[in-house]
């Protein structure tokens, strides 16, 4: 399949992401990552190792756009929670343990 990455063209195959992915292991990431075999890789690792070109050249999206037309999984940034802004009254009784009243 034809897939355009930091806009040069790839022809790459399911078959040889994991031929080329064979024996490279993940670097540590928290952030988005893409699902090769049974290990987790974050894009930007992977875009390297396919295009051999420099990592600022590409975005990760780019990278997640090809592997999911490829039928990998990709896993998106995981959703935070809306952190709740306490009021120093609020935030003291946090502290303290003790409901607040407002």
């Amino acid at each position: 399949m034809r897939c355009v990455i930091a806009r040069f063209p790839f022809e790459l195959t399911k078959v040889s992401v994991l031929e080329s992915m064979k024996g490279i292991k993940p670097e540590p990431s928290a952030g988005e990552s893409v699902i090769i075999g049974r290990r987790h890789y974050p894009p930007k690792q992977v875009g390297q190792v396919l295009t051999r070109q420099d990592r600022r050249d590409f975005s990760a999206g780019e990278v997640l756009r090809a592997m999911t037309q490829l039928g990998f999984t990709c896993r998106p940034l995981p959703q935070l929670e809306p952190t709740r802004i306490l009021s120093s009254l609020q935030h003291a009784s946090a502290m303290l343990g003790t409901p607040a009243t407002v």
